[in-house]
């Protein structure tokens, strides 16, 4: 992402001035998945200000929404015609928090894959995402997370899979700005993505299928 989007969202500028950007840079050529990427960077960027306590909530709410903004101007233009990629995704934000955007982000890059996506939203329980899986019959579980004090409710949800008989049925992958790969990797995930543009290509790997 240019530094002008960026510098504009973390300055909390006017929402036309951020559309009116997005639509130059596009209309300039500028790669929508490079300014995707550069959006999901920019969100940890705000995560790990508003934990320093550098920006309060209302700044981390406003950041969002601009945030969102530019993923919806973004999202047309990534969508393909080629071949659809068949997969079933479900998705979620943890218990305890209320985070989205890098989630939504994950979501939209998804869909414009052609994948299937149920999106369960913000603070799901353990039982809601394991009533989701038995549902649904996901190929992939993705959880994620902004705090690190809601991280470890993804634990939780892998062990509820366990005990319910799904842990088999599912791949579980898992990001957000606190998780770490070795984080991943403790609790019993399959995968772990630490922006959208990896998360697509997690899924992909996990599923036996070829990036483009």
């Amino acid at each position: 992402m240019s530094r002008d989007i960026r510098d504009l969202i973390l300055g909390m500028a006017d929402v036309e001035e951020v559309k009116k950007t997005v639509a130059e840079k596009l209309e300039s050529g500028v790669d929508p998945l490079t300014m995707v990427d550069g959006l999901s960077k920019m969100l940890e960027e705000v995560g790990e200000r508003y934990e320093r306590g550098e920006f309060f909530l209302s700044e981390l709410i406003m950041a969002g929404y601009l945030a969102s903004e530019v993923s919806s101007l973004l999202k047309p233009h990534l969508i393909r015609a080629e071949r659809r990629v068949p997969g079933k995704v479900i998705v979620g934000t943890v218990k305890g928090d209320i985070h989205d955007i890098g989630k939504n982000i994950v979501i939209m890059m998804l869909g414009a894959s052609g994948f299937e996506v149920i999106d369960l939203g913000v603070d799901v329980s353990a039982e809601r995402f394991i009533e989701a899986v038995r549902n649904v019959k996901p190929d992939v579980l993705g959880m994620s997370a902004l705090l690190t004090s809601t991280m470890n409710e993804m634990k939780v949800v892998i062990d509820s899979l366990k005990e319910s008989g799904l842990r088999d049925k599912v791949k579980v992958v898992v990001g957000g700005r606190p998780i770490t790969r070795e984080f991943a990797s403790e609790i019993g995930a399959d995968g772990y993505s630490e922006d959208s543009v990896e998360a697509i290509k997690v899924v992909k790997e996990l599923l036996g299928m070829k990036e483009d």
